[in-house]
């Protein structure tokens, strides 16, 4: 990979320098796509990561407006970073949209790969005021990102080119003298969908059973995410090699299959106890958060909402589909994208909570999750979303903060040390019309901690 000469899009490590934005945190709850069940909150057919202390978490009591945010800005000029994530030493590596995976380490960058067959995908200028919404590669092109919790391989969830376009995950050992000869596929038939390029879906990671999660889109097929030999609209679970899992639910269809019925997933993380929660993009708003069972149908495209939804009828007749912990409702959009279970201590106020980017919304959502039977924690200046319809295993309470602060929010992560990292996707071309954003030194990876 050849790296551009233009100062607009060169990329630029801070962290020597130690700049610093200072962010106090702004309240207030308000579709990048626009874009009742008896089950246990615990799922109990998969394995479960041994027992440990973080088994018995409890809710946090304060508010997470109690905290103020120092962002740390560490790379500037990235073009679209999609996905970071964090080898068990802590390397870094992060994806660009645009066809790399980089590592960073003690202040520098450096290329590790590049698909060879992934699509075009193009970034708009820093500090441009062109809006194109459909860049080159539209919502295709390299995405997700995860290391191994134990061995030098890194997977990377890709758009590839092709008469018949299809996402994969490959994976490349990046202790290698040439870590892009060593590419490997592991998932090879995920539907994509380049042409206008929307809901590829495209988050993965590896979970606390050690296996690879896989976040998939419908492909702009709707049709395809309650079919059950179809990977379009859907959450897989898989083993390191791609294979399919004994314990995965028998769905009667793709055994790699964990749970079905959704439209564009792009976040994933686990609650200390080993349950799986996915953030889903909405159709003009109808954002979800949804806590995972095991062969779940989250019910797309047959229903999507609560009493305000046109088939809300359809979908109270229908408890075989699982109802989401959070709905936005039909004139909220957050746009969430990656999401991570915060336990580090960096930050008391947002310990114990489910954090999730945002992007049309420039936002970083702070959602408070809590067994229904539990006493709740302050909700002021948030959303409660405690409606008889959602989820019955837990209450979720939801406050907006850090909002036009950084921009669009690609995603948020927390690294083995416990220190939070966030990516923007300012150049995707995507930012609205009274957005300031992309600025000169889009897009960037920051550190955020607790202002001292």
């Amino acid at each position: 990979m050849q790296e551009s000469a233009s100062a607009f899009t060169r990329r630029r490590t801070l962290a020597a320098a130690g700049v610093v934005l200072l962010a106090g945190c702004l309240g207030n709850g308000s579709d990048d796509d626009a874009d009742e069940t008896d089950a246990t909150p615990v799922p109990d057919d998969y394995d479960h990561p041994e027992p440990t202390d973080q088994m018995d978490w409890e809710p946090p009591e304060g508010s997470p407006l109690d905290a103020d945010i120092d962002i740390e800005i560490l790379i500037e000029n990235l073009e679209v970073p999609w996905d970071i994530t964090f080898s068990a030493d802590g390397e870094l590596f992060i994806t660009e949209r645009t066809g790399n995976v980089l590592r960073f380490d003690s202040g520098e960058v450096s290329d590790v790969a590049s698909p060879a067959d992934a699509i075009d995908a193009g970034a708009v200028e820093p500090e441009t005021d062109e809006q194109p919404w459909w860049v080159e590669g539209g919502e295709g092109g390299t995405l997700g990102i995860a290391a191994h919790p134990d061995e030098s391989y890194v997977y990377v969830y890709y758009t590839a080119d092709g008469d018949d376009p299809r996402n994969r995950v490959v994976r490349y050992d990046v202790e290698a003298s040439e870590p892009a000869d060593t590419e490997e596929p592991i998932v090879d038939d995920i539907p994509a969908n380049t042409d206008p390029g929307i809901h590829n879906g495209g988050r993965i990671a590896f979970g606390p059973d050690e296996n690879l999660w896989i976040c998939t889109g419908d492909a702009h097929d709707e049709t395809l995410s309650r079919d059950l030999d179809s990977l379009g609209g859907k959450v897989l679970r898989v083993s390191p090699e791609g294979e399919p899992l004994e314990t995965n639910p028998d769905l009667d269809g793709d055994p790699r299959i964990f749970t079905y019925g959704h439209r564009n997933p792009q976040g994933i993380d686990w609650l200390p106890d080993g349950v799986p929660v996915v953030t889903d993009h909405g159709p003009t708003a109808r954002d979800e958060i949804q806590v995972l069972r095991p062969g779940g149908d989250y019910g797309w495209p047959e229903v999507r909402g609560g009493p305000d939804d046109e088939d809300w009828d359809a979908y109270a007749d229908h408890d075989e589909f699982v109802p989401p912990v959070v709905h936005t409702g039909p004139g909220t959009t957050w746009a969430p994208t990656g999401a991570t279970f915060y336990d580090g201590d960096e930050i008391p106020a947002w310990r114990n909570r489910y954090l999730v980017a945002g992007l049309i919304s420039e936002s970083l959502y702070v959602v408070t999750l809590t067994p229904r039977e539990d006493e709740l924690p302050p909700a002021d200046d948030g959303v409660l979303y405690d409606e008889e319809w959602l989820d019955d295993a837990y209450t979720a309470s939801a406050h907006q903060l850090l909002e036009r602060e950084l921009g669009r929010i690609r995603h948020i992560a927390q690294s083995p040390d416990g220190e939070l990292y966030a990516i923007t996707s300012n150049r995707d071309g995507r930012a609205g019309e009274d957005s300031p954003f992309p600025r000169e030194h889009d897009d960037v990876l920051v550190r955020l901690s607790a202002k001292v």
